[in-house]
């Protein structure tokens, strides 16, 4: 069980996505990138470090390079500039130089973090990612994307610094949680809703055999769903254009994984995100009433939340505009034309948002 895919830039490659099913193959493909006597420097999380940081450590080592751990408490509330100063010191302190790199170990906030340290570390080094949840398989790994909350903003300091590699072991997804495997799928069924109708519809057709973890769906899976972030990124990767189609359900997610503390996943708020979306393309007309309940079933049978409360769509609707998204004073959201075919639209009004809340506030 192994599959690559080649990530292009300007028609050239720069990256591969390993996707595999343990770490053994993980120094060969290190030893690739031809990067040999130098510093790597592991960066983890409390939880996954102590899982697979050593069984890294001794793969990498391998190599000829010497390898340093560095571990910071789990949270998307240390995801801030206070703990890649941390991280900033111990390079510094063991001399890390431009030809050193350092190793992504973990999640969305390990990699967005880590990311963002090596677009800025000395002005910048390599890095990789080893990423070890649903959300960072599919999604945060790829594509270059970096960065970190700032007070009560949401990766409002950030950088785009692409990945040396991306390798992935789909073991690692076994010693997730239920919640925070059906979180990280949140971003796989956006990748069927934004771009591929035929693979949102296998999606719900094989729910068993992924719910269950079998390997051979999980890999099928993560390869479409990859192969779609990666073809999007790679005609647009600096977000001007096409990229932001990603971005479907985050808006109005965003706004309510702050308001709701972080206490929801990630992946549980950009799925109340998706329906109000989906509401706001059915009250249009784009897509059907039957369509919006089969979504609906969909989320429900990977156990997202579809509704909330405790916060109010007045809050909701003010705190969207302060997202990064903003673009000259406009929000900007992604709708459905139809199921599988994405667009981005300037013209949702207030009215047409609180609408959408409306099923989603109770």
């Amino acid at each position: 069980m192994s599959k690559t895919i080649t990530v292009h830039y300007d028609q050239k490659p720069i990256y591969n996505i390993m996707i595999e099913e343990n770490f053994r193959n993980l120094s060969d493909s290190f030893s690739k990138l031809s990067v040999l006597g130098r510093k790597l420097c592991i960066v983890t999380d409390s939880n996954v470090g102590k899982l697979y940081a050593d069984t890294v450590k001794t793969e990498l080592e391998k190599t000829g390079n010497i390898v340093f751990i560095y571990s910071f408490m789990a949270g998307e509330e240390n995801k801030n500039l206070d703990v890649v100063s941390d991280l900033y010191e111990f390079l510094i302190m063991n001399q890390f130089d431009r030809k050193d790199m350092l190793v992504v170990l973990g999640g969305g906030v390990v990699g967005d973090l880590t990311g963002f340290t090596a677009a800025t570390y000395l002005r910048g080094i390599d890095f990789i990612q080893i990423p070890t949840s649903l959300l960072a398989q599919v999604d945060s790994s790829i594509g270059g994307k970096t960065g970190v909350d700032f007070r009560a903003y949401k990766n409002m300091v950030g950088a785009f610094h692409q990945p040396q590699l991306v390798y992935i072991n789909l073991a690692t997804l076994k010693s997730l949680s239920t919640r925070l495997f059906n979180s990280g799928f949140g971003e796989i069924i956006k990748h069927g809703f934004i771009k591929d109708k035929a693979y949102y519809n296998w999606l719900r057709e094989n729910a068993d055999s992924i719910k269950e973890l079998d390997m051979q769906t999980l890999e099928a899976m993560i390869f479409v769903s990859c192969n779609i972030k990666c073809k999007v990124v790679e005609l647009d990767p600096t977000e001007q254009g096409e990229r932001a189609l990603l971005n479907f359900g985050h808006t109005l997610g965003h706004a309510i994984e702050k308001l709701m503390d972080f206490k929801l996943y990630h992946g549980e708020c950009v799925a109340l995100g998706m329906i109000a979306s989906l509401e706001i393309s059915k009250n249009r007309g784009h897509i059907t009433e039957l369509e919006m309940e089969q979504a609906l079933d969909m989320l429900k049978l990977y156990e997202f939340p579809t509704s909330i409360s405790g916060i109010t769509i007045e809050d909701i609707i003010a705190i969207s505009k302060n997202d990064k998204k903003m673009d000259a004073g406009k929000i900007k959201f992604i709708l459905l034309n139809e199921i599988g075919n994405a667009y981005i639209d300037k013209t949702v009004t207030d009215e047409e948002m609180k609408k959408a809340l409306e099923i989603l506030i109770k």
